[in-house]
């Protein structure tokens, strides 16, 4: 029998899970690519339910994205929080992540399980350029979670001065 036959452990494939995972949270597009193009399934979860997708836009790494979505890993796929990838992004504040998630299929008005979308992630966290991409992009602003929070409301209760002014001058 040769060594290319040998079917792995389960402990062995635990581990090159893992070191999968690791290489989406680095961002190492070269070696996701190259997996991929073997095989590997683009939208693998781990035990959280995070994709490679989420790992890689969560971290900040548009190239592996970008080579995620080319592989048609699925950008709407939630984890076990009920998190997206573009709103990972818009939390950590990451443009080029949330415009390479935008271009490569996902749903602007996506939500989590309770509503809460990318764009009220970002009027939390004060982030005016994402805020004024989701917009440019179809972004309700009026839009509310399952509480009755909007974006607006998200941004005053956070305190992100920017972002509650950048609202309340667009809902004016």
């Amino acid at each position: 029998m040769s060594d290319q036959s040998r079917q792995m452990t389960p402990e062995e494939a635990a581990e090159f899970a893992e070191q999968v995972f690791n290489k989406a949270r680095e961002g190492d597009a070269a070696m996701m690519a190259a997996l991929l193009t073997k095989g590997l399934p683009p939208n693998l979860r781990n035990h959280k339910g995070d994709t490679l997708l989420m790992l890689a836009a969560y971290h900040g790494h548009v190239e592996t994205v970008k080579v995620l979505l080319e592989h048609k890993a699925d950008p709407e796929i939630r984890n076990d929080n009920g998190q997206s990838p573009i709103a990972g992004a818009a939390f950590k504040g990451d443009l080029a992540v949330v415009k390479a998630l935008v271009e490569g299929g996902a749903q602007v008005e996506g939500s989590s399980f309770d509503g809460r979308t990318a764009l009220m992630m970002a009027a939390m966290f004060n982030r005016v350029e994402i805020v004024d991409y989701l917009i440019s992009k179809g972004a309700d602003p009026k839009a509310k979670d399952a509480n009755g929070v909007t974006a607006l409301d998200a941004a005053k209760t956070m305190g992100a001065v920017d972002t509650t002014a950048q609202l309340q001058k667009l809902l004016a």
